[in-house]
């Protein structure tokens, strides 16, 4: 493992860190990688680390993606789930954690439906935040997660064309990636109805494209974002049919591309609708290899803050 440290306390998002920690950490993944494909998978990293997984919003993926990392480095946990505590009674964020924080614990995963709840939390206790999913605003470790599997097919991301199809208005995800592929280097064009587009994405300085043939030929990675329906207050577009038909990623727009891209979907997938099975399943999709990476890019990154944590 390196001796580099993390130039921050928390991981609150993308925006906030720099390409130097982007680096750090995913170098940190491989030797992580390596670990958890082995026939022993812990090591004791953690062990002297209590960490507080807390979800405000439901999740399956990310939750046990990060109960999987803590474990695989040997850290206590507790797990929070806001649909059978005293939030429900009334509970204010900062109570809540301030309860659990008088439990001695040393980080704090925590998914919320508020934009900046992580900053809020940051500026107020004294734990290491690691933002899990923060609203419709960042998902910092599934763009480290998903910029891990493209560097893996890819050997680098710099000059790489990356398209980000789907809803880009509802998703925590675009954003993260956005910024994260930047700073690697790559090419950015979101792409997708314009209901479903917002327009002050411009001015992070990516293309935008409302044609999905057009973007997938001029791609070579395409992340296929997942229509976020409990979102959407409004109608964005007339029907999922209608949506599929023309925004959907499937064999046959694929095969009349003259090359072959990388696939990838953060999940869960609403297969018929973004993405046809047959594409999802094919060999041209890492949607699996992205599930095994977030594990060892997580288990980077609690070990990472620990790291500075225990050095201060």
């Amino acid at each position: 493992m390196s001796d580099l440290q993390l130039s921050t306390k928390h991981l609150i998002g993308i925006k906030y860190i720099s390409r130097e920690d982007i680096d750090l950490i995913l170098e940190t993944s491989k030797s992580f990688k390596e670990v958890i494909n082995r026939p022993i998978k812990k090591v004791p990293s953690l062990r002297d680390i209590t960490i507080a997984n807390l979800f405000f919003e439901d999740s399956t993926r990310t939750r046990v993606s990060f109960e999987l990392a803590e474990k695989r480095l040997s850290a206590d946990s507790i797990n929070f789930s806001a649909s059978s505590s005293s939030v429900n009674k009334g509970e204010t964020l900062l109570d809540t954690v301030n309860n659990i924080l008088s439990m001695k614990v040393d980080m704090v995963v925590m998914r919320h439906p508020a934009p900046g709840a992580p900053v809020f939390l940051s500026r107020h206790i004294d734990a290491n935040i690691i933002n899990a999913g923060d609203g419709t605003h960042e998902h910092p470790t599934q763009a480290l997660l998903d910029a891990y599997s493209m560097i893996e097919q890819k050997g680098s991301l710099a000059g790489q064309k990356v398209a980000i199809i789907g809803d880009i208005t509802h998703s925590r995800v675009a954003l993260s990636n956005i910024y994260c592929l930047q700073k690697l280097g790559a090419k950015v064009r979101v792409c997708g109805p314009p209901t479903l587009i917002p327009k002050a994405i411009q001015s992070l300085g990516v293309e935008i494209s409302y044609d999905i043939d057009d973007t997938l030929q001029w791609c070579d990675i395409a992340n296929v974002l997942r229509i976020q329906l409990e979102r959407q207050e409004l109608k964005y577009f007339p029907s999922l049919r209608e949506y599929h038909q023309y925004f959907g990623v499937t064999k046959k727009r694929l095969e009349r591309l003259d090359k072959e891209i990388v696939i990838m979907h953060p999940g869960p997938i609403n297969r018929g609708v973004e993405i046809s099975s047959d594409v999802a399943d094919s060999g041209q999709s890492i949607i699996l290899q992205q599930v095994e990476n977030g594990v060892a890019v997580r288990m980077a990154v609690l070990y990472l803050l620990a790291s500075r944590r225990q050095a201060n």
